[in-house]
């Protein structure tokens, strides 16, 4: 197919505006050494981005994308020769072509050609981001065994639906072909993911052949990692944006903000890709810097969520730019949340949690409160109790911590008073206790904290932590908003 003159292709990108960022090596001259599954927006915006630049040095690191169920990204990036557009979103936003994807396939339509790639001795790293769910795991995190899809590939291990499933049909005739296997990089963000597919991995394989299953966890890594990098789903006016900044049209360009982070166990061995050459992190304490993420941002994100709700706030932007919410995060961060963490090295805890308030504080990202606010019940336990918890054993202070909590509190309730569902696994419980509350700080904050699926019963009878929602939630007003007393 001849592409279009104004369509991104390797025949026209070079006549795109030379504002534009371009590939800096010969396409040509790559081979393809990754297999990813799932290449959805996080992936194009995050690892892509990574081997885009790496191939800049070595061309051994090209990306075959693999899609398990939708032909979309095929379809979209097939005409345009697997280029496309990312728009890095900053105060001054910049473009870049990214050309590191030079193969796309659908795995239901052609499994041979992924088999292919997953046998080639040339391919040494399988990459993931197939969300939490496209791991197939139980809820105490091992395979199950039950799901349809692991179901089937066990009883099918040669025709593969599950990614586990492929996974384990390319280590096998590699097993059988006395290659090497691959390391699995698993980047979705699930604590120990690395960990937790090689488990699933290894169980899969031990009901296929366990002479396979003990050489893939005598030989094969599967390292830990940490992402982060938010990344707005693509629309129209990115098309269209895209389009006017480069002079072409681009089906699939997307966009994320000018931060990103990959933090990956330092496990890969020899013959790895220099990735902290591209300012990837290798470490060995891949949970410190998830825990950071974890209580810094996430946490941070959460409180600015509830708190800023009850202002009237729509935006992350918004609430960080409201004067006493940017306090209590800062203070929450820095007197609160820091004392509960140790640095892993490499990582400078005050500096990472300014970097966060200036995320935040971005125009070009418009993260809405009311998406962050979801799962509350799912999201607290870790982003916020974990650290009261921490403090409360240090003999801190809880009351900043309180905050969080308290808004979330009545958040719920003003939910329920404007009619508005909320979106929670617990939902219809929380809205039990919401029209059942007494109607005074004392009581309200009784019955929250009895909905034992969100607080441990230890903690809920600590009258430090209780004493200290009680008057949180009192400084909490839904008409004004955050009260002093509470900032």
């Amino acid at each position: 197919m001849t592409p279009s003159l104004d369509r991104l292709s390797s025949g026209s990108v070079f006549g795109a505006s030379p504002r534009v960022q371009l590939p800096a090596y010969d396409r040509d001259k790559v081979e393809i050494g990754v297999v990813h599954f799932g290449p959805g927006a996080f992936h194009r915006a995050h690892q892509a981005f990574y081997f885009d630049r790496l191939l800049e040095s070595d061309p051994r690191w090209g990306i075959c994308a693999v899609s398990l169920k939708s032909p979309g990204v095929r379809d979209a990036l097939g005409p345009q020769d697997g280029l496309y557009t990312l728009a890095q979103l900053d105060r001054e936003t910049s473009f870049r072509v990214i050309g590191s994807i030079l193969e796309v396939l659908v795995a239901p339509e052609d499994p041979h050609a992924v088999f292919a790639r997953l046998a080639a001795p040339q391919t040494r790293l399988v990459t993931l981001t197939v969300t939490e769910k496209g791991y197939t795991l139980t809820g105490e995190g091992k395979l199950d065994t039950a799901h349809p899809d692991i179901v089937h590939d066990l009883a099918s291990p040669g025709q593969p639906v599950s990614a586990v499933g492929y996974i384990v049909e390319g280590l096998r005739r590699r097993f059988a072909a006395g290659l090497a296997p691959y390391a699995v990089v698993a980047c979705d963000n699930l604590a120990d993911n690395g960990w937790r597919l090689k488990a699933a991995v290894i169980a899969f394989a031990q009901a296929v052949d366990p002479a396979l299953a003990a050489w893939i966890e005598a030989k094969a890594a599967f390292p830990r990692t940490m992402v982060d990098s938010i990344t707005p789903a693509t629309d129209d006016a990115l098309r269209a944006r895209v389009q006017a900044a480069t002079g072409l049209a681009d089906a699939w360009p997307i966009q994320r903000e000018a931060f990103t982070q990959w933090v990956v166990e330092d496990v890969l061995g020899d013959g790895a890709p220099d990735l902290a050459s591209v300012g990837v992190t290798l470490t060995d304490d891949v949970r410190g810097f998830e825990r950071a993420k974890l209580r810094l941002l996430n946490g941070v994100h959460s409180t600015l969520a509830y708190a800023g709700l009850l202002k009237g706030h729509e935006t992350v932007f918004q609430a960080v730019g409201d004067p006493a919410l940017e306090a209590l995060a800062r203070d929450l961060m820095v007197q609160d949340i820091i004392p509960t963490l140790t640095a892993p090295r490499g990582l400078d805890l005050p500096a990472y949690a300014e970097a966060i308030l200036d995320r935040f504080r971005n125009p070009e990202i418009r993260h809405l409160l009311s998406q962050i606010a979801w799962d509350g019940s799912q999201k607290l336990p870790f982003r916020i109790l974990g650290t009261v918890k921490d403090a409360l054993e240090a003999g801190r202070s809880v009351e900043r911590l309180a905050v969080p909590i308290a808004a979330w509190f009545q958040f719920l309730k003003a939910r329920a008073a404007e009619g508005v569902a909320v979106t929670d696994p617990l939902a219809d419980r929380l809205l039990a206790v919401v029209q059942a509350l007494p109607g005074e700080a004392k009581g309200d904050v009784a019955a929250f904290l009895a909905v034992e699926a969100v607080f441990p019963a230890q903690l809920a009878a600590d009258d430090r932590f209780f004493d200290a929602l009680q008057k949180a939630y009192a400084d909490l007003d839904l008409h004004a908003g955050l009260l002093a007393g509470a900032a």
